[in-house]
């Protein structure tokens, strides 16, 4: 488990993602953009407006129950991809890589990019904008919510 935490806020997970697109103007023309579900779809969005990319295809590869690892295993497949030619391939993080390696198994010709990396696992995505700690769990701004804090006056009678 995760010894330290990290937010990401959707300003700054925007941020990132036109930053990540940046980099990947080079790249162009693409044949298409393959997300990964679920923490893919948001960046991949984002860059597929920035890249100017209409065809976005996603693969569903599971390997985490909550902060639990387990087998992964492909429930959904990017077939319009084929073999990953001309296609980028866009994930929130790569960490420990074992989704990494997946994807790239199925889709060996693809360019992979992430937002957010740690170091087990950065040297399976071509491009990244953020290493990230081993030891931090990065918390996207999916997985919360926002929630509401009184005023600290209204925590004593006398303020009421």
């Amino acid at each position: 488990m995760a010894v330290n935490y990290a937010t990401v806020t959707w300003d700054q997970l925007h941020r990132d993602a036109r930053l990540l697109a940046e980099a990947l103007v080079p790249a162009l023309p693409l044949k298409g953009i393959v997300a990964v579900t679920r923490g893919g779809l948001i960046p991949a969005a984002i860059i597929a407006r920035e890249l100017n990319c209409r065809l976005v295809e996603t693969i569903s590869v599971v390997t985490y129950d909550e902060e639990d690892r387990g087998q992964p295993s492909i429930i959904k497949s990017p077939d319009a991809a084929g073999d990953g030619e001309g296609f980028l391939v866009i994930d929130d993080l790569v960490d420990s890589g074992v989704t990494a390696r997946v994807v790239r198994e199925k889709l060996p010709k693809a360019t992979f990019a992430c937002l957010y990396a740690k170091p087990a696992a950065k040297a399976l995505t071509d491009k990244f904008v953020v290493e990230v700690p081993q030891d931090t769990w990065v918390l996207f701004p999916w997985d919360t919510a926002p929630l509401f804090v009184p005023p600290l006056a209204s925590k004593t009678k006398e303020h009421k």
